[in-house]
């Protein structure tokens, strides 16, 4: 009987066994089919703000998709005429991107104690100098001694256009405080609108003017003279680094929170850039549609906006080349120092 007993026992042994292999094998097979039906991941939610210019330009058809949701990322954008309206909102944590001007990622930087990075240039050199009619210019070959006594419109006080307006008079001889009086006015179009105000007789000025605008002067007025390419003018100084006028920042915060979400951002913004600069004809339309610039002078502009996507140890060498040139000029046009090895978001 004991060794009948023995078996007995044996078999209780191995049908535990065979059970508790059973259970665990269902319980496989269980997560397995969780592991091929997840549950979907909600898209990250990015509020990203840009200006009415140049540097939304790059990003319309990002916008777009957007809209259609056909992003991988849902985008939440705010477009406005100066970027004093969004800094305020970037610095309170109620934008989580910005594109806007070089200078003021590195200025916010500083004023924010390491809070913001770059995370893309966008856009190169895009300011022109024009003449209006009734200014007589002694030669044919233009000349910054045309500007010396004369008043200069522009818009960018305190950004990327304004240092580069003054960094390109003093290398040329003048002084930006005493040869020329430099206004400013918020919105390009009010340059525009004061000139089409003024009485004829009186129309003799100069006025500098990014892209888009440029081209709707020119094809609006054509009675008016580029008389400076500043970009052109900047590579003639020979200086080694290239005009920088906008670029994505991004608050540290939601990088560190959200890495794939700016890995994203900025894949699809590489993505719109590129369309945008081989579909002109399609991008002015959108262009008209987000900016309000007409799709027929967009697509003169386009062309002339320099739109680029510089990332990671490449977008750390140009930028560091250009906040040197600023920086000695007037420290103050980076917000008091360079900024450290962080600022530089994806550089080695």
């Amino acid at each position: 009987m004991s060794s009948v007993k023995k078996y007995i026992s044996i078999l209780l042994v191995l049908s535990l066994i065979i059970a508790c292999l059973s259970g665990c094998a269902a319980n496989n097979g269980n997560n397995t089919a969780n592991n091929v039906e997840p549950e979907p991941k909600e898209p990250a939610t990015v509020r990203i703000g840009s200006l009415t210019g140049p540097t939304t330009i790059g990003l319309v058809k990002l916008l777009s998709d957007a809209e259609e949701d056909k992003t991988e990322n849902k985008y939440v954008s705010t477009i406005a005429g100066s970027a004093d309206e969004l800094t305020p909102l970037m610095v309170k944590g109620e934008l989580d991107v910005l594109v806007a001007p070089s200078n003021l990622a590195s200025v916010l930087y500083n004023k924010t104690e390491g809070k913001i990075q770059m995370a893309a240039v966008t856009t190169l050199g895009v300011l022109s100098i024009y003449s209006t009619p009734n200014i007589d210019h002694p030669a044919t070959d233009p000349s910054w001694e045309w500007l010396k006594g004369q008043t200069i419109y522009a818009t960018g006080k305190g950004s990327t256009p304004e240092y580069n307006l003054r960094y390109l008079l003093t290398k040329n001889g003048l002084d930006p405080d005493k040869d020329v009086t430099i206004e400013f006015k918020s919105e390009p179009a009010e340059i525009l609108a004061l000139y089409e105000t003024m009485d004829a007789s009186s129309k003799g000025f100069y006025f500098m003017l990014p892209q888009p605008y440029a081209s709707v002067a020119s094809t609006k007025y054509p009675e008016i003279t580029k008389i400076f390419d500043l970009s052109a003018e900047w590579d003639k100084l020979g200086e080694d680094s290239k005009m920088i006028t906008a670029c994505i920042m991004v608050r540290k915060e939601f990088a560190e929170q959200n890495p794939e979400a700016v890995e994203i951002l900025l894949k699809e913004y590489a993505a719109s850039a590129d369309w945008v600069n081989a579909n002109v004809d399609d991008a002015a339309a959108l262009v008209e549609k987000y900016i309000g610039t007409k799709a027929a002078v967009a697509k003169k502009a386009i062309p002339l906006c320099n739109i680029v996507n510089i990332t990671g140890s490449e977008m750390k060498k140009a930028v560091e080349a250009y906040y040197k040139v600023l920086f000695d000029f007037n420290n103050a046009s980076v917000g008091g120092k360079l900024p450290a090895d962080d600022f530089y978001y994806g550089a080695k």
